[in-house]
């Protein structure tokens, strides 16, 4: 016969009086367990109750705690999340571990309601028991059903750095360290992106020897150690979220050298056979904005030379030469198109490596490719004077709400661009080339002179999907471990180009 709700509180009251002898009424907890066999009124009661008495008998945690786990699946959410709410208490010692595991497959739940519920049970433990909560969660990342892994992984990411310091201790942060590394041997792109966000807020990693480790971590999921296809779409993408989760740790300590030496060897040679992950991405301008954010933190190469000649040469290919007009017919028409924005990215990195070997365009390139490169350069540099003159005109006496038209802020970074291209190109036509000179990236802030720049904590916007490790384990086989989700991820990377807009018509810039 099934417990009643009279029955409950009657056997409450025995508990509840009986003080320090409680372990000698172990037949009136009993009926409490036996309260998840009733109807609604007595799981909720049941709900409450067994929690309230669960530290006084230990022989029977584990009925408890089954009990307690039949409420937080039941038909009735008001019972689920009463069940869910008293969770943490059975949260004691080896039982921690268990609880934070369930708690982490309870994440899947679709009620919004429960899901919070779930959220600050896991929040309450975790304050508790640091590692037995993480154990908990890394299980299921680990083993876990894909729902479960993906929402315990999100957690990990939203929640951690809400965490006071007296929680995320050191002991703590090299835990949530070691257990990342495991499940990055196995992940999905957005989980990658992720997790890398949860190590970039450990404190520890804030250091350089810290970001320096988190930069090997990304080298290892890019595969620089593989050519790149530059057909294969997953490759692309790969490599492209990949190098934008490394941009934000690279700094005067921490170099940029292994990628932008990929960049120069494996991906400029093949940049126009590149195939974009998404549709509406210019993979060629997103790859050459990588390369220019990067090149400042480049450390030594071992094939410089090569390098700033393959940088060279991608550079010719989009500098033009002024158009024949011996016949003055046609002149206009075959008038080639100053493609500003790539010109801006390559002539950056061949700047910033070219300090690297300042006599590179004296000592290494003969006589008549230099006095074809200064030809092109010349006549860049006029059709530069001509549209920052119009630019100049088109912006003058605006302010406020005026600049803040789409037209208008086209044109304030159409500026950017051909001032910095204006600059840099002036410093190549010293007699010898000079690369004293700094321009910021158009696309990025302007830094103030008297302060040295703030690296990022490695948090990054732009996400996107990653391909899988080269022996996946066993365990996930059956899961696509590199699936790009139509651009889902890639779609956010920041890809201006005034050149889809209001554009010249063989100018790649504003009217």
């Amino acid at each position: 016969m099934a417990t009643t709700v009279e029955e409950l509180y009657r056997n409450y009251g025995i508990l509840a009086d009986a003080k320090e002898d409680l372990s000698q009424h172990k037949d009136a907890y009993q009926v409490i367990l036996d309260g998840v066999k009733g109807g609604p009124k007595e799981k909720r009661l049941a709900a409450q109750f067994i929690p309230k008495f669960f530290s006084s008998f230990p022989e029977l945690a584990d009925a408890a705690i089954n009990a307690q786990l039949d409420l937080c699946e039941d038909e009735d959410v008001s019972i689920r999340r009463q069940a869910i709410k008293e969770l943490p208490r059975f949260a004691a010692g080896e039982n921690l571990p268990r609880v934070a595991d369930i708690l982490t497959q309870l994440l899947q739940t679709d009620d919004s309601a429960e899901f919070n519920q779930v959220n600050s049970a896991l929040i309450s433990i975790f304050k508790i028991d640091p590692k037995g909560t993480l154990g908990g969660l890394f299980s299921q990342i680990l083993q876990g059903e894909d729902v479960v892994r993906e929402r315990a992984i999100k957690f990990l990411s939203t929640k951690l750095k809400t965490m006071p310091e007296d929680v995320m201790t050191k002991e703590v942060e090299d835990y949530v360290f070691t257990e990342t590394k495991k499940v990055l041997e196995d992940v999905t792109g957005e989980e990658f992106v992720l997790l890398m966000r949860v190590l970039s807020g450990l404190k520890y990693l804030q250091t350089v020897s810290g970001r320096q480790q988190l930069v090997e971590l990304v080298v290892e999921q890019a595969f620089l150690e593989q050519a790149l296809n530059p057909a294969d779409t997953d490759s692309v993408d790969r490599l492209l979220q990949c190098t934008r989760q490394a941009l934000p740790l690279f700094s005067k300590n921490v170099h940029s050298t292994r990628f932008v030496t990929y960049f120069c060897e494996h991906v400029l040679p093949n940049l126009s056979m590149l195939t974009s992950p998404v549709a509406e991405l210019d993979i060629q301008l997103e790859i050459l904005k990588l390369l220019a954010e990067m090149s400042p933190y480049c450390g030594d190469m071992d094939k410089l030379e090569a390098n700033l000649m393959m940088l060279f040469e991608k550079l010719l290919e989009f500098m033009p030469l002024p158009p024949e007009d011996e016949n003055g017919e046609n002149a206009v028409s075959e008038e080639p198109k100053l493609q500003f924005s790539y010109v801006e990215c390559l002539l950056f990195s061949f700047h910033q490596l070219g300090k690297k070997l300042p006599d590179f365009l004296i000592d290494k390139i003969n006589t008549e490719k230099l006095k074809d490169f200064k030809i092109r350069l010349q006549y860049f540099a006029r059709g530069l004077q001509v549209y920052i003159r119009q630019l100049r005109v088109a912006l003058q006496g605006k302010t406020g709400d005026a600049l803040k038209t789409e037209e208008n802020k086209i044109k304030v970074v159409a500026l950017k661009i051909t001032n910095n291209i204006n600059v840099l190109i002036k410093d190549l036509f010293h007699n010898p080339p000079s690369y004293k000179s700094t321009v910021t990236l158009s696309w990025k802030p302007v830094q103030k002179t008297e302060a040295a720049p703030k690296r990022s904590s490695g948090e990054d916007t732009g996400t996107g999907t990653l391909g899988k490790k080269v022996s996946p384990l066993p365990r996930r086989d059956a899961r696509q471990i590199y699936n790009p989700p139509s651009g889902k991820y890639s779609a956010t990377i920041g890809n201006f180009s005034y050149g889809d807009q209001t554009t010249n018509k063989n100018h790649n810039l504003p009217q």
